[in-house]
């Protein structure tokens, strides 16, 4: 269970409140205006931001002032990450060797890790000989090789078509399944959320609202919920 114990972050001026939990195990979308504070939250959450007040507590530890490497927390961002002069092989080998230096066995699960994303054969290629959507995948499958419980998607899919997206977000969920991990995705798509999420977190106004059902908030959302849904 991910718990932020009543968190304040302030950066440049903006400052964002959040109280929640998030239930091992459970998918929550993150929907809110632009500029409300979704990413920053995820970005709190991951340790890249610090924290002026409250805890971030994971499975009962306190890990606020952990650093992002040593945090249960694998992130995927909205631009990919993938560097376009190393191989496919090599940007999702980062997840496992930061030196890239890969052993037999890294190559092995490196492989496993793109057939299990659609991307099989494609290892030697640069991320500029791939599609947008296959950049998606192999930028997901790097995150998977890290192997953490709690995985963090800032809009990593904003920038493809209605059935592309559809397809990456089942490709996660799918994946979410098979690893039994939690999951939080910062969205702007009601629908992405309806197709995905158990859990809604609605950012607004300088506050991460508590962790509610998806399906309910979305069928009966509140004034500040519906005003944003519109």
């Amino acid at each position: 269970m991910l718990r932020c114990d009543n968190i304040l972050v302030r950066q440049d001026g903006f400052e964002l409140q959040a109280d929640l939990v998030l239930e091992a195990g459970r998918k929550a979308a993150v929907i809110g205006p632009s500029g409300a504070g979704k990413s920053t939250l995820l970005l709190a959450i991951a340790g890249y931001i610090p924290l002026a007040r409250g805890r971030i507590i994971w499975r009962g530890q306190d890990i606020t002032l952990s650093a992002p490497g040593n945090r249960p927390i694998a992130m995927l961002f909205q631009d990919n990450n993938l560097f376009p002069h190393l191989s496919v092989e090599q940007n999702v080998g980062l997840g496992l060797r930061p030196d890239m230096r890969l052993t037999a066995d890294d190559r092995k699960r490196v492989t496993s890790a793109l057939e299990r994303v659609g991307l099989a054969g494609q290892s030697q290629k640069r991320p500029g000989g791939l599609s947008g959507g296959q950049q998606s995948r192999a930028a997901l499958a790097r995150v998977l090789l890290q192997d953490r419980p709690l995985l963090l998607l800032d809009e990593p899919f904003s920038a493809l078509g209605p059935a592309l997206r559809a397809d990456m977000l089942d490709l996660v969920s799918d994946l979410v399944a098979e690893t039994g991990a939690s999951l939080m995705m910062v969205t702007h798509a009601p629908e992405d959320a309806r197709r995905i999420a158990d859990d809604l977190i609605f950012v607004a106004d300088g506050k991460a609202h508590p962790t509610v059902p998806a399906a309910e908030a979305l069928k009966t959302p509140s004034p500040a919920l519906q005003e944003y849904l519109g």
